[in-house]
């Protein structure tokens, strides 16, 4: 399976892709037909195409494509 996973400069959360397939096939046919940009703007500047600005900056995804979730410390203690 080809997940993409983005980490943040904090380490307190991971992005991937929503687990959700018919939901995410569902976004990237709109994205598809929106030329690549995202389907819940609606204007269509560099700042709106797939990945967004405020994905690449915030790790935020409007159209929920992508999704956070905490980090987890698997890490024992002595």
């Amino acid at each position: 399976m080809n997940e993409r996973i983005f980490k943040n400069m904090n380490d307190d959360y991971l992005i991937i892709k929503n687990p959700d397939k018919a939901f995410v096939a569902d976004v990237i046919r709109r994205i598809k037909a929106n030329n690549g940009y995202c389907p819940c703007r609606f204007e269509r500047t560099p700042d709106t195409k797939c990945h967004c600005k405020d994905f690449k900056e915030n790790g935020d995804c409007i159209c929920g494509l992508f999704i956070k979730v905490p980090c987890i410390d698997v890490t024992e203690e002595e």
